[in-house]
């Protein structure tokens, strides 16, 4: 019985002991496990690149700053929506406004336009009398006349003529005063002044040639003859401008046309002087519209006393004016607005105390100063990103949620790898992520390659300027058969490829939807996707050429557009011969 005794202590001190020594590890180990599993659900943000998502702590893929703690978990959001940390918020400027019944920047609306010559105070300097320029005293365009100044030496044989006729009816006048007189009278209609003619009478000699003067002051536009030519009476000589005064004619769309109104007050910009803001009125408002671009034409006159205003210069008017609504009409900002094919989002702000977003698709109406008038996907009330809308999205899509790219949604990969640093040019042009202008290298040959992609994509855009859609299905064509001709192992390190093959693909589909195509208005809609995708590609590999982006405002529907030239000047792909130089230079990629 002892011995039983013995073993059952023996056995309640082992299962003591195992205890002690078990048991406790047993909890540390689970604490350990749950405080593992915690940091396998932590993720790590960079308070500059908010979108950048990682699982462990590090550096930044595009800045190399050290990474910090994201917000963890994403219990009670709903499937599309995502949260960013509060400091990444204030760090990356990320701004919200409120939807509301506001208007465009104060109720402006702003209007682009360009500096003539005033019609009426013009002047033709002709010629009162046939015969041959003998000399001209201006030389070329641009020089300035007074009234009075000798502008050319003529000889004229009827003028030569009727000298003599005078000289001979001034014998006669006491015997023939009405002959004498109608002589005289001849003469004056010829613009000669009563001292000239008195001077022959006097003299009784003939001269041979005869002086024309400025009958007015103001620069010479146009230089209509040249020295030694033969003229006839009432032939033009030079076109003066008398530029004191020039006009600035402004576009105004036919949905912006019960805006305005003879006598408003309008502020008018120059680029030459951005300080500088002119005051002046409405003085004319085309009553007849432009069946072409769909516009009719509004007038200012401006003083140009001081000379500061060019014929040809392009300036910008704001004038104040009120949209008259049967309803409330929502605006946005244009800041808020991302662009990708025929879909326009925005992200809300869903919760007032939280960083919480989602995407939202709108219909937007016409552009009113810098906002848009949203038709429909926003309520009175609603808050909208209006600041850092790119980085939201960037953001959306390494979550995988929804997104510009991503209407669906789905998981981008992140890390530094997947992390590849470019973003998408979108409608508006501007860049989805924070890293594009950084230029990737990459050898001459690949460089030589994608020239020859630009080259037929450059031949498309002609084709467009000449609206001949069959030269454009061709050179469509020929996009996508250098594009296939690109060698893509040229490209050796695995993040250029990549790069190249993000967007290689894009431009293959916006070409194949042009070549598919046969409408001229389809054509343009995809070219413009086209445009994006190739102008994207040129900034981050080059074509060892430089090119030119530009832009013109009232393309797709007066939400703007933009494309590649390889000279400065503007032959637009969109409107064609309607409205051939609409645009301007934006960008140059050397």
């Amino acid at each position: 019985m002892k011995k039983y005794t013995i073993y059952i202590g023996i056995l309640v001190v082992g299962l003591l002991l195992g205890w002690l020594l078990f048991g406790g590890s047993s909890n540390k180990e689970t604490e350990h496990n749950h405080n593992e599993a915690s940091e396998i659900n932590q993720t790590w943000t960079c308070s500059m690149h908010p979108q950048v998502m990682q699982p462990e702590a590090g550096s930044c893929p595009i800045c190399g700053m050290d990474l910090i703690p994201g917000e963890a978990g994403a219990e009670g959001l709903a499937a599309d929506q995502f949260k960013l940390t509060k400091n990444a918020m204030a760090l990356a400027n990320i701004q919200t406004s409120l939807v509301g019944d506001g208007k465009a920047n104060g109720n402006s609306i702003k209007l682009s336009g360009k500096i003539v010559e005033n019609e009426e105070a013009n002047a033709i300097q002709v010629s009162y009398f046939s015969g041959r320029i003998d000399r001209l005293n201006v030389s070329s365009t641009g020089e300035k006349v007074r009234k009075g100044q000798l502008l050319a030496t003529i000889y004229s044989p009827e003028l030569f003529a009727a000298q003599q006729e005078l000289i001979t009816a001034a014998s006669l006048k006491e015997t023939q005063p009405a002959l004498y007189k109608a002589v005289r009278n001849k003469l004056k209609l010829w613009k000669l002044s009563e001292n000239q003619i008195n001077q022959i009478e006097t003299s009784g000699k003939v001269k041979e040639n005869f002086p024309v003067y400025a009958t007015v002051s103001g620069t010479v536009s146009e230089k209509l003859v040249e020295q030694g030519e033969s003229i006839k009476q009432g032939q033009a000589i030079l076109k003066i401008a008398n530029l004191k005064t020039v006009w600035a004619n402004f576009d105004v769309y036919e949905n912006q046309i019960k805006l305005f109104k003879k006598g408003q007050d309008i502020s008018v910009t120059a680029n030459a002087y951005a300080n500088r803001e002119f005051n002046a009125k409405v003085s004319f408002i085309d009553p007849v519209l432009n069946s072409r671009t769909r516009t009719i034409s509004l007038r200012v006159v401006l003083n140009n006393k001081d000379d500061l205003f060019k014929p040809g210069m392009f300036v910008e008017g704001e004038v104040e004016g009120t949209i008259q609504q049967d309803k409330v009409q929502l605006t946005i900002p244009s800041s808020a607005v991302l662009w990708t094919g025929k879909r326009s989002v925005v992200y809300l702000k869903t919760d007032p105390n939280e960083p919480i977003f989602e995407m939202q698709e709108v219909t937007l109406g016409s552009r009113v100063g810098e906002n848009y008038q949203v038709l429909e996907g926003l309520n009175n009330g609603d808050e909208v990103v209006t600041n850092g809308t790119f980085t939201i999205d960037a953001a959306a899509q390494l979550q995988g949620k929804k997104s510009m790219m991503s209407k669906e949604g789905g998981k981008t990969t992140t890390g530094h790898e997947g992390h590849n640093g470019m973003g998408t040019i979108n409608s508006n042009n501007s860049v989805d992520h924070l890293d594009m202008n950084k230029r990737i290298q990459v050898s001459a040959s690949f460089q030589k390659q994608l020239k020859q992609v630009y080259d037929a994509y450059i031949n498309l855009k002609d084709a467009l300027v000449k609206d001949n859609t069959k030269e454009v299905v061709v050179n469509a064509n020929s996009v996508l058969k250098n594009l296939g001709e690109v060698n893509m192992k040229l490209l050796t390190d695995i993040t250029t490829h990549k790069h190249w093959m993000a967007l290689e693909k894009e431009i293959k589909d916006s070409a194949t939807s042009i070549s598919d195509s046969s409408d001229i208005n389809k054509q343009r809609n995809h070219f413009k996707e086209l445009s994006a995708h190739l102008t994207n590609t040129v900034q981050l590999f080059g074509i060892g050429e430089k090119a030119y982006s530009q832009f013109c405002p009232m393309a797709d529907n007066n939400k703007g557009a933009y494309w590649l030239s390889k000279e400065e000047k503007v032959l637009n792909p969109y409107f064609g011969d309607a409205m051939l130089s609409c645009g301007s230079v934006k960008k140059i990629f050397d």
